[in-house]
């Protein structure tokens, strides 16, 4: 008898141990809303194709994301906006910033009686979203928009009340175009907003936005499609109102051919460029350089690999655009720094 239970306990050591077996792999990130439908696609996919592989993800904005990296509690972060100096110095051990698609933030507003695409400059955005543009008929809405009927109701602010990387988008935004919206509100994932009330997140704001009449606010381009919400074009650096979409946001990423720095954290928000919509950005997954879970760390190599090429493929039909080759090809060096 005892054996027997010798032999069997052997067979399943070798089973455990042989190699070829898989062995379930779990692995935990957090961070931006910005992105979280073209990673709930990748992630899906990449577990088809690898069934052992588990990657979880919690869509609780860039800030939270970059704070739960920085404490470990985390294998991978994701935000829209880069991590600061401070943030970096602050962090234990070098942080990698990997580029993974482009997007677009859209200011969208529900306007009774108005089905119209409304053009916005970045100076009226930020006079509106600082409180000082407060109806809908103000003339400088109204010489905007000749023809339009607008009506006289007050406007109410949408913004985000978690830490944001599409707050930091549209104010990285904002504080090219406004000297003002830059000395008074600042650039940055928070920003201490003069008047409106918050929504958690891309969806959040969404939905406020949606069910409060006479309201504005600001979401990555699929959260206004999918919730079919109204939203403006904006006024570009070269004066053209430009709407966004897959083309103007690929137009944007042009701006930075030849120019990519080497550790990816760039702004092309406000890109200079024949019908480039303006408030365009890069999002990014965070890593450890030396990460402790050297299993995990290459896994997640291999998803980065996957995700630069062949998960490209899935951004059009999600509102996304993706990435330069230029870029790509940089990243896929880049990924040799993580140490494994």
């Amino acid at each position: 008898m005892r054996l027997s239970r010798l032999i069997a306990a052997l067979s399943l050591a070798t089973a455990i141990a042989r190699p070829g077996v898989a062995q379930t792999v779990q692995i935990n990130g957090a961070g931006a809303t910005f992105p979280y439908p073209i990673y709930s696609k990748w992630f899906s996919e990449y577990n088809k194709l690898h069934p052992e592989v588990q990657i979880n993800y919690q869509s609780i904005g860039s800030g939270g994301g970059i704070r739960q990296l920085m404490n470990r509690t985390v294998f991978f972060g994701a935000t829209d906006g880069p991590m600061t100096k401070d943030q970096l110095l602050a962090a234990p051990g070098g942080i990698l910033h990997f580029p993974t698609v482009l997007g677009a933030v859209v200011p969208v507003y529900n306007i009774p009686g108005v089905d119209a695409e409304l053009k916005f400059t970045g100076r009226v955005l930020a006079d509106i979203f600082m409180g000082k543009v407060s109806k809908w008929n103000d003339p400088e809405i109204a010489k905007l928009n000749p023809g339009q009927k607008l009506p006289g109701s007050d406007i109410t602010v949408v913004h985000r009340s978690d830490g944001s990387g599409t707050t930091y988008i549209f104010a990285d935004y904002l504080g090219k175009v406004s000297p003002e919206w830059k000395k008074t509100v600042g650039i940055a994932t928070s920003v201490n907003w003069p008047t409106g009330v918050g929504g958690k997140g891309n969806e959040g704001v969404a939905g406020l936005v949606k069910q409060t009449p006479g309201s504005v606010g600001y979401v990555e381009l699929i959260y206004a499609l999918q919730n079919k919400i109204d939203f403006g074009s904006v006024q570009n650096m070269g004066g053209e109102f430009v709407r966004a979409s897959l083309d103007s946001v690929t137009k944007a990423a042009a701006a930075t051919k030849g120019k990519m720095p080497a550790d990816f954290r760039v702004s092309i928000t406000n890109a200079p460029g024949a019908g480039v919509y303006p408030v365009s950005s890069f999002t990014w997954l965070l890593f450890s350089e030396s990460p402790k879970d050297k299993r995990a760390a290459r896994t997640m190599t291999d998803f980065m690999r996957w995700a630069l090429h062949d998960g490209q493929k899935y951004c059009a039909d999600l509102g996304y655009a993706p990435l330069p080759e230029e870029v790509v090809t940089m990243e896929m060096e880049a990924l040799k720094k993580i140490r494994f």
